[in-house]
């Protein structure tokens, strides 16, 4: 029995995020699932490195399976090249340790968040970033970033309903590169909850706004209420950019 690790590039637009769900065919995960059960002659089941909403995109995803197909690499990766459709790509394959798994090793996962800034949105880039005419506040966002550094109880950033799982996530960094009006918020920590990300970027946009201040950013940690944390970002502008083991 082999374990393949795999890195995948999705263009999430169309999709109802990766998991897989009896009511709908259009999530990432099925559609690979899919095309390697028809390659394989086995019911694959794919381990993903975590969940991605409806929308969001992904450079760099990483899963794994088991099988007990023969083929070599490069028999695969054309395969899938042919089989699957156009906007989710496999990077790579690989044979890894039996005991690798792609969601319970990971150490941290980067996130980036685009924004076209600019008074115009851009034809080409409409579909991978959230266009916000209104100039935003970068110095004040990075103060207010500052904030989130460090492990702490994110409940009022996670749509999550209530269970018993914990919700303090550690945070290594948060960068906002500005270029030419275009933003990019990249996020890096040790796992995030459901719409964290989103949750995050709609609240640094707030304070970009004038909305809201650092002082604010930190109250809305401290309350743990999602009622107090700014709204959710649009999910096209969110991709997944690496995985760390």
């Amino acid at each position: 029995m082999r374990n393949l690790k795999m890195t995948i590039e999705y263009d999430g637009f169309k999709y109802k995020g990766w998991q897989r769900q009896k009511d709908t065919d259009l999530t990432i995960q099925g559609k690979i699932e899919a095309v390697l059960s028809k390659m394989t002659g086995e019911a694959i089941l794919l381990v993903g490195c975590g969940r991605t909403d409806s929308g969001v995109h992904a450079e760099n995803y990483i899963a794994n399976f088991h099988t007990k197909c023969a083929f070599s690499i490069d028999t695969m990766m054309d395969y899938l090249y042919e089989y699957l459709p156009e906007d989710i790509g496999i990077k790579a394959i690989e044979d890894v340790a039996e005991r690798f798994h792609a969601r319970y090793n990971v150490k941290s996962k980067t996130y980036i968040y685009n924004i076209n800034n600019n008074k115009f949105r851009d034809v080409f880039n409409r579909k991978y970033s959230y266009h916000l005419p209104d100039k935003l506040s970068i110095s004040e966002m990075k103060q207010a970033s500052e904030v989130l550094i460090g492990s702490h109880d994110f409940q009022s950033f996670t749509n999550m309903r209530n269970s018993d799982k914990s919700t303090v996530r550690t945070i290594n960094y948060i960068n906002i590169i500005e270029k030419n009006g275009l933003l990019v918020i990249e996020v890096n920590g040790n796992g995030f909850l459901l719409n964290m990300v989103r949750i995050i970027v709609g609240t640094l946009i707030e304070v970009g706004k004038g909305n809201l201040k650092a002082i604010d950013v930190e109250k809305t940690l401290n309350e743990k209420k999602r009622s107090e944390a700014g709204p959710l970002a649009q999910a096209k502008g969110l991709f997944l950019r690496e995985v760390i083991y």
